[in-house]
């Protein structure tokens, strides 16, 4: 992203990255002085949000990481979803009654009417959207993320959730299958993040898949710039714009919401295909 800016003549003054992990800052690091060494007297790592920021702040892949609550509506009764030992002592999912409160709050108004129903609902990413954007002074917030509208993630249809567990890239049926190894991820109620955002003052500048927002900016035209299409290194970008783009791949399933403040013109990413009716 820096050097595309830097090609643009748009760096920023500072480029912030709020990292709590030491080791991954330490592999940050390396790649970002290997990749623009040039550049890093603007790289800084931060621990916590600051209180008040302008200019933009991208988070790819970063809501669907965040622990979702799993809520199960059975006969017409309200439960929530946990861990626990089965007879085996192996882990097990285990259901437990949901009390009044918000979360039941929050199934009851998202959930089809009628029959059993299994899905989530995450709070905390909506309260992480709300903190950003309540601290906005003037900027732009992109959210980039894998899930739906809530008329699609709250389908009839969908009626066992999107929780989903990957080891080393593959898709899992099991969620228990390697404790502590796999990457158990939900997919995310993008209404619900524009809720949030709306709610802490900012406007929704565009809602668009993934694959009409990276067009949008240009990324055929820079597949272009990489040589001759039989080269190595255009095969290369090629696969990578193939695998973003395509309906297949991550195309249409990732989806770009973005909310702004203080912005009135269009951004270049919602030109075409843009959804925001759909949240």
């Amino acid at each position: 992203m820096l050097t595309a800016l830097a090609e643009r003549g748009s760096l920023p003054s500072r480029y912030l990255l709020l990292e709590v992990s030491p080791d991954l800052r330490e592999r940050q690091r390396e790649h970002l002085a290997a990749k623009v060494g040039d550049l890093m007297p603007r790289v800084q790592w931060i621990d916590v949000l600051p209180e008040r920021w302008q200019g933009a702040v991208v988070a790819n892949e970063v809501l669907d990481a965040v622990p979702a609550h799993l809520v199960v509506r059975r006969d017409g009764q309200w439960f929530e979803r946990g861990v626990s030992l089965d007879a085996s002592a192996h882990l097990a999912f285990a259901d437990r009654p949901l009390p009044v409160g918000m979360l039941r709050r929050m199934a009851e108004s998202r959930f089809p009417d009628h029959g059993d129903y299994a899905s989530e609902l995450n709070p905390t990413a909506e309260a992480l959207v709300t903190g950003i954007a309540e601290r906005c002074a003037r900027g732009a917030m992109l959210l980039v993320d894998y899930g739906f509208p809530a008329a699609e993630y709250y389908h009839p249809q969908r009626d066992r959730g999107t929780l989903m567990a990957h080891y080393r890239h593959r898709a899992l049926a099991d969620p228990f299958c390697y404790p502590g190894l796999i990457d158990m991820t939900a997919h995310v109620d993008f209404s619900a993040m524009a809720r949030a955002g709306i709610a802490a003052g900012m406007s929704v500048a565009g809602f668009a898949t993934q694959a009409h927002f990276l067009v949008n900016c240009g990324v055929l035209d820079a597949l272009a710039r990489c040589g001759d299409p039989q080269s190595a290194a255009y095969l290369r970008a090629a696969n990578a714009v193939q695998r973003l783009t395509s309906p297949a791949e991550m195309g249409e399933l990732f989806k770009v919401l973005a909310f702004t403040r203080g912005i009135d013109a269009t951004l270049l990413g919602f030109r075409e295909g843009e959804r925001s009716h759909r949240l």
